[in-house]
Order: C-alpha cells, then structure tokens, then sequence
C-alpha cells in the first residue's frame, strides 16, 4: 500500500452526506485536497491527474501539510458536516481529563 493512506500519522476527511447543504466552504479552505460538483458538493482534487479515491468508510487521505487547514474546515462547516480522523488522535468527545463533553463522565 502507498501513498498517505499508508503513513503512520495519516488523516482522513468524512463527510456526513446528509447533513451536507453543499455551501462550499470546506473546497475554499483545503484547496488542493477538494474541488465542486456543479452542485456545490466537495469532491477530491485531482490536481491534473485521477482524482483520489473517497471511500465511505475510509474517508479522503489528506496530506500531511493540508491538516491544519482540513482542522480549520471541520471547524468552520456551517452544517457540520465534516470530521477529521487522525491516526493516534484521542477518540471525539473526550476532554482532557478523560471525562465526556458535559464533564460529568
């Protein structure tokens, strides 16, 4: 296997379909990982070559220098609809204290 997908510390981009309105905003913030569909949807770059394979269940491999922007467009998503899945990263929900969002866990 090759590629970004394969390196330790990899990060892959999700996409809640149903929640996506198609706004855009997530191709203006990671522009060399997502372009448009004429409908306003993100689709992988293909950066003059095939597009990357997106995978439901894997998500889309974003490079190693994208992350922070791909960090900001999960942050920035008005429906969001994003997740960022970093290889090594604490589960979602967990605070710093090991305890749920609500600080009761």
């Amino acid at each position: 296997m090759s590629g970004v997908a394969s390196r330790a510390g990899a990060a892959h981009l999700h996409v809640d379909w149903t929640a996506c309105e198609g706004r855009g905003l997530c191709a203006e913030l990671l522009p060399g990982v997502l372009d448009l569909d004429p409908w306003g949807y993100p689709l992988p770059t293909g950066d003059g070559g095939p597009r990357p394979r997106w995978s439901r269940e894997a998500g889309l491999p974003v490079p190693p220098g994208a992350v922070p922007d791909a960090r900001r467009a999960v942050r920035m998503c008005p429906r969001l609809a994003l997740r960022l899945q970093e290889d090594g990263a604490r589960p979602p929900g967990r605070g710093i204290s090991g305890r749920g969002v609500s600080g009761r866990g």
